[in-house]
């Protein structure tokens, strides 16, 4: 079964006590990503998924993030992955000025993830507040 859908029927069936509330919530029906982005944090701040699946990121609060993977916290043989398409993290860092790379609220970032392991990642400007999060990749 594929992921997402089995969060949304998850999601959807945990949040019917909740019905008529505002808020939405992760993994219920009306989402369609795997981290949402608050202020200064990536939720869930760890997803594992599989071989060969895409961990689709989205901005969910009002600042401009990136989504940069640690250069030396990646799995050997792995691709690299950042917002901006830059091919490493030291590209990253030279390119962003608040625009190269960022992605706004409501935007949205994926990448498909083909070599086991984990992936940790941060947000440029908001790395120095905590805002890091991992992705297990798993055979």
């Amino acid at each position: 079964m594929n992921r997402r859908r089995f969060l949304a029927a998850a999601g959807a069936g945990a949040s019917l006590p909740l019905a008529g509330c505002a808020a939405v919530l992760p993994g219920s029906a009306e989402d369609d990503y795997d981290v949402g982005m608050t202020a200064q944090a990536f939720t869930p701040y760890e997803v594992t998924v599989s071989v060969g699946e895409t961990v689709v990121w989205e901005n969910t609060s009002t600042r401009a993030h990136s989504v940069t993977a640690y250069g030396d916290r990646i799995p050997e043989g792995a691709d690299y992955f950042a917002t901006g398409g830059y091919d490493s993290e030291a590209a990253a860092r030279e390119a962003w000025d608040g625009s190269d790379g960022a992605i706004t609220a409501g935007q949205r970032f994926s990448h498909t993830f083909e070599v086991p392991g984990d992936y940790t990642y941060f947000c440029i400007p908001h790395e120095q507040a905590g805002m890091v999060g991992v992705v297990r990749v798993e055979e």
